[in-house]
């Protein structure tokens, strides 16, 4: 039997690296890649720190079985190595990334373009097996082809910014508006990289940590706001002639942030809200009702991995400083999970070449 070393969670704080069986030869409408760089994403932190929380446990998932142990991993890049039966336009030896959202396709929100809403929405790495592994399998129709001098590394941030992208989607047009994001975090910060480059006039950043905010003025954010050094609200509306943000982007997932990011826009302003939130906010919606403000959830994504190549293809996005570290599979726990658990601060994207020792992989920044 062929093994490959694989990150496979276990429980709270017990993610193994463990030899595990190559996944068989993809099945009809799927393909096997061979996984070049995985980051390391916040859900595969939650999940090693406090898990089970996406990771299914005393019920098999109902799209793919899996139940109680799992291959982490969603953020990925490789080649392709087989493809399975009824494929079409794709090859082995073709580089790709994938999207992570696995759908039934059947059910109203698949049929009508919603897929990341799906009923029985499985995420690679979470509800199926995923990429911190040299090989994966995945459903072709989330395939999206690299260009051919894309840099591969770069391919590992197309998942994160494709959710960054769907966000600013989600905000119905940005171009020539003052945005609010709150929280330069990864998500943060690629929402930053995604609102620019969509357009916007002004990105205004409320953060409080000094390496996020460098790392969000070296993004291309056009000030920062601490919300320890002033009023953020005040600091927002003079910077607005006034009136506040058009558009606010929550990136924290805090009960605290939520009512913030409402309260930073002006009359008939939008939220939307992005990050993912682990405890219930208080809010008074007539504060909503009394300014006709809008406020929308941003989920995943829908489609925008295409946009997001050709963006990076083109210059106008650039990944590199999103890169904290490179790991090999071996270093996941202490220089991975472990790394981001005690120094977030210093760090944005962690990105792990599976197949090689930790020196082999920082050899190739």
């Amino acid at each position: 039997m062929n093994t490959m070393q694989a990150a496979v969670w276990h429980g709270q704080r017990d993610v193994r690296l463990e030899r595990v069986a190559v996944p068989e030869a993809p099945s009809p409408g799927w393909v096997q890649v061979r996984v070049s760089w995985c980051g390391i994403c916040g859900s595969d932190l939650h999940e090693y720190l406090a898990g089970p929380v996406f990771i299914p446990t005393g019920t098999p998932h109902p799209l793919t079985g899996i139940e109680g142990q799992c291959i982490l991993g969603h953020e990925f890049c490789g080649e392709i190595v087989a493809v399975g039966a009824n494929v079409e336009g794709l090859s082995p030896g073709q580089r790709v990334v994938a999207d992570a959202c696995q759908h039934c396709g059947e059910c109203d929100y698949c049929t009508s373009g919603q897929y990341n809403l799906c009923e029985h929405l499985a995420f690679t790495g979470l509800m199926n097996d995923g990429a911190f592994a040299e090989f994966v399998n995945v459903p072709a129709n989330l395939i999206y082809p690299l260009p051919d001098r894309f840099p591969l590394e770069a391919g590992a941030l197309v998942e994160p910014l494709a959710v960054g992208m769907h966000a600013v989607h989600q905000a119905r047009g940005i171009e020539g508006q003052t945005v609010v994001v709150l929280g330069a975090g990864t998500i943060g910060l690629c929402t930053i990289l995604c609102a620019k480059a969509a357009g916007a006039a002004r990105v205004l950043v409320l953060e409080m940590s000094a390496a996020r905010k460098a790392k969000a003025l070296e993004v291309g954010a056009d000030r920062i706001i601490d919300p320890q050094e002033c009023d953020p609200i005040e600091a927002i509306r003079a910077e607005t002639g006034g009136y506040g943000a058009q558009v606010a982007f929550e990136c924290i997932g805090h009960k605290h942030t939520a009512k913030l990011a409402i309260d930073s826009v002006r009359k008939a302003g939008r939220v939307v809200m992005v990050g993912i939130f682990e405890e219930p906010s208080e809010f008074n919606f007539f504060d909503i009702v009394a300014t006709e403000k809008e406020v929308v959830g941003s989920l995943a994504y829908q489609g925008e991995f295409g946009e997001v190549i050709r963006l990076i293809s083109d210059g106008v996005i650039d990944v590199q400083p999103l890169i904290t570290g490179r790991i090999g599979l071996d270093e996941i726990i202490d220089r991975g999970f472990e790394e981001l658990a005690n120094h977030k601060d210093r760090n944005v994207k962690i990105i792990v070449r599976p197949g090689q020792t930790g020196r082999q992989a920082g050899e190739q920044q």
